[in-house]
C-alpha cells in the first residue's frame, strides 16, 4: 500500500464531492493536489496543499477551501481529524487503527513493497560513465557510474523500461593518441628500453598488457611498418583491451550497462552526413557565421561562413558548428547523430550523466532533441560534481597503476564496493563529495553505510535466536503473516511504523526527481530509528522482541522487524548495495 497514493485519491473524492455541491467550481482540475509528510511530524500524519493550489481558480481563500475539505474528510473512515494550518494546508491524523493496514500490505508484498507502474512502461535510455577508452576510469568516473545505475533502477522500480548504455568514444585524436602510447610499450615488450614516456602520450602502466598482447599476436612484425600501417592495428587491440578493463572496473561496482554504442559505427555507417542533411530538410541547418563566444574560445570556432545548427531556435545561447574547415565533421555532429540514433531507437527520454565539467552541453543536448523529436522526446542532463579523496584528512593524490590519478579500481579494492556506492549516493550528485577512507571503514553511528547495514544484520540476529528459541515455524512467513499489527503500541514501534508507510513514497519521489540520495538519507533514518529501539529493549526488558511469556506480541514485533528488513533490503538492492545477514 502507498499511503499517499491511497489518501490522495481520498483526498481527490472529497473535493469531488464538494465540487458536486457546488462548493467548489464543477470544473475544478485537482491534479496538482498533493499529499504528503508534513515538515512536522506533530502537525500530523499526512498533510495536502489543496486549499493552496485551487484558491486562484475556484476564486477562493485557501483556508475556506482547506476548512471545506477538512469538513468532508472527517466523514471518511481512517481520518481522525483534520486541522487547517498557515495560509491554507490542511493537517491529517489517521486512526490508530489504519497503521496495521500497512505493515500487512508491506509484508504481504515484501520484496515487491516500494515498487509501482508510475513509469507505465516509458523507455528511457540512460547513457553514464562513457569514459574515453583511453585507461582506467578514475574515482570522477566513479561517482557518475554510481549515481547513473542507481537512478535506472529507480526508475525500474517505479515501472520505466530502462537500457543502461556507454558511449565509447572511439573515434578523434585521443585513440590516436591511445594507439601511440601502446605501440610505444609494444616496444617496450620486445625488449626495448623506451625510457620516459614523452609528454602528450598516456604514461600508466596500465598499458603493458596491450604492448605485451600485441607482441604475443604480431611477434615484431609491427617494427616494419610504417605508422600509417600499424595505427589502425595498434588501435583496435588498444580500444578494446581499454574497454575489457573499463568493463571490468565496472563489474567490480555491479554494474553492467546492456548497451555500449561505438561513436566510430556514426562515422563509418554514414549517419553522421545523414543526420546533417535530416536536419537541413527541418530548416534548422544553414550556412553562416558565428561570433567567438565571450570568455575562452573554444578550438572548433573558426571566422568563417560554416554549416550551422539553428541551436538558438531551441533554447541555446548560440548555433552550433556541424563542419570544421577541413570538411570533416565537429565532434557536435557526432553528439547530434547519436541522439537522433536513441530517438530512432524508441526512447521517449534521454538521460545524460556528465562530469561537472560538462555543464556547457546541457543546452545545446536539449536543443538537439527539441529539434530532432519536435519536442516529443526528453532530454535531461545530470551533472556529478568531483569527489575528493581524504585519509584521515589527509589528500589522497596518486595511483600506482595509473600514475597520475586515482583510480575506480583501487577505491574499490580497498573499501569494497557495496561502502564505494552507498557513500557515493549520499550526497546530491550536483553537490562536492569528500571521500575519506579512514570514515567511510568506521563502525559506528558516523559511519552511514556501516550503520544502515548493521540494522540489516541485527535484525537478522533477532530471526537467527528467534528461531533457535522458538522454532522454524513460529518464523515462517505464514505464521508472521497471522500477526496482529495492533499490539504495537510503543512510541518507538508507532515511529517505525509511520516510516515505514513513507517508503513508496521515497522511492517514487527519488525516481521522478533523478535523486537517488533520497532513498540513502531515508535508509540512514530507517536503520537509526531502528537502533534506537533495540537500545530501548535494552533498558526495559518489557520493550524486547522475543518475551516467551507474551507470544502474540512477539509475533507481532518480529513481523514488524520482518517488515523492516524488506524496507532496508529492498532499498539497499535499488541502490545496488548488498544486504548483509552477519556483520
Amino acid at each position: 500500500m502507498n499511503l499517499f497514493t491511497h489518501f490522495g485519491a481520498v483526498v481527490r473524492e472529497a473535493l469531488a464531492a464538494l465540487a458536486a455541491r457546488g462548493v467548489l467550481p464543477a470544473d475544478s482540475d485537482f491534479s496538482k493536489v498533493v499529499v504528503e509528510s508534513p515538515r512536522d511530524p506533530s502537525h500530523g500524519d499526512i498533510t495536502t496543499n489543496a486549499g493552496m493550489v485551487l484558491a486562484k481558480s475556484a476564486k477562493m481563500p485557501p483556508r475556506e477551501i482547506a476548512e471545506a475539505l477538512a469538513g468532508e474528510l472527517v466523514t471518511y473512515a481512517d481520518i481522525a481529524g483534520a486541522e487547517v494550518a498557515g495560509p491554507g494546508f490542511l493537517n491529517l491524523r489517521l486512526e490508530l487503527s489504519f497503521w496495521p493496514k500497512v505493515l500487512s500490505s508491506a509484508l504481504e508484498l515484501g520484496d515487491g513493497y516500494g515498487r509501482s507502474d508510475y513509469g507505465a512502461g516509458r523507455k528511457v535510455n540512460v547513457e553514464f560513465v562513457s569514459a574515453n577508452p583511453t585507461g582506467p576510469l578514475h574515482v570522477g568516473h566513479c561517482r557518475g557510474a554510481v549515481f547513473g545505475d542507481a537512478l535506472a533502477n529507480l526508475l525500474e522500480e517505479t515501472g520505466h523500461a530502462v537500457t543502461r548504455e556507454y558511449y565509447i568514444n572511439d573515434a578523434g585524436s585521443q585513440v590516436d593518441t591511445l594507439a601511440r602510447s601502446a605501440y610505444l610499450r609494444y616496444r617496450e615488450a620486445l625488449g626495448e628500453d623506451i625510457g620516459e614516456i614523452p609528454s602528450g602520450l598516456y604514461p600508466g602502466d596500465y598499458l603493458k598488457p596491450v604492448g605485451q598482447a600485441l607482441v604475443a599476436s604480431h611477434g615484431d612484425s609491427l617494427l616494419e611498418q610504417s605508422e600509417q600501417d600499424w595505427l589502425p592495428v595498434v588501435k583496435n587491440v588498444a580500444i578494446s583491451m581499454m574497454m575489457d578493463l573499463i568493463r571490468s572496473d565496472l563489474a567490480a561496482l555491479n554494474i553492467h550497462q546492456e548497451v555500449f554504442f561505438s561513436e566510430k559505427s556514426l562515422h563509418a555507417n554514414g549517419l553522421i552526413p545523414e543526420t546533417v542533411e535530416a536536419l537541413r530538410a527541418r530548416d534548422v541547418v544553414y550556412e553562416g557565421r558565428v561570433p567567438p563566444p565571450k570568455g575562452q574560445v573554444p578550438e572548433d570556432w573558426e571566422d568563417r561562413e560554416q554549416t550551422l545548427f539553428r541551436a538558438t531556435d531551441f533554447g541555446d545561447d548560440i548555433d552550433r558548428p556541424l563542419m570544421k574547415s577541413n570538411g570533416d565533421y565537429t565532434y557536435f555532429a557526432a553528439d547530434v547523430a547519436y541522439a537522433r540514433n536513441k530517438i530512432e531507437r524508441g526512447f521517449e527520454e534521454l538521460i545524460y550523466v556528465l562530469g561537472a565539467d560538462h555543464g556547457g552541453y546541457v543546452k545545446r543536448l536539449k536543443a538537439v532533441a527539441a529539434a530532432l523529436s519536435a519536442g516529443r522526446v526528453e532530454l535531461i542532463v545530470r551533472l556529478c560534481q568531483l569527489v575528493k579523496l581524504f585519509r584521515g584528512g589527509e589528500p589522497v593524490r596518486m595511483s600506482k597503476r595509473a600514475g597520475d590519478f586515482v583510480t575506480l579500481r583501487d577505491v574499490v579494492d580497498e573499501v569494497g564496493g557495496d561502502v564505494v556506492r552507498f557513500m557515493m549516493l549520499y550526497r546530491k550528485n550536483d553537490a562536492p563529495l569528500d571521500f575519506d577512507f579512514q570514515k567511510v571503514t568506521e563502525q559506528s553511528r558516523e559511519n552511514p553505510v556501516f550503520y544502515v547495514q548493521y540494522a540489516h544484520a541485527r535484525i537478522c540476529s533477532v530471526f537467527r535466536n528467534a528461531a533457535s528459541e522458538l522454532g522454524d515455524t513460529f518464523v515462517s512467513p505464514e505464521n508472521l503473516a497471522t500477526a496482529d499489527f495492533g499490539l504495537l503500541e510503543d512510541s518507538a514501534e508507532l515511529v517505525l511504523v509511520r516510516r515505514i508507510s513513507e517508503y513508496p513514497k521515497i522511492v517514487e519521489a527519488a525516481a521522478q526527481a533523478h535523486e537517488p540520495h533520497r532513498l540513502s538519507f531515508y535508509l540512514y533514518d530507517l536503520a537509526s530509528e531502528f537502533h534506537t529501539l533495540w537500545n530501548r529493549g535494552k533498558e526495559s526488558p518489557q520493550l524486547r522482541f522475543i518475551l516467551n511469556d507474551r507470544m502474540h506480541v512477539t509475533l507481532a514485533r518480529l513481523a514488524l522487524l520482518c517488515v523492516i528488513r524488506y524496507v532496508l533490503g529492498n532499498g539497499l538492492r535499488v541502490l545496488g548495495v548488498r544486504p548483509v545477514e552477519e556483520m
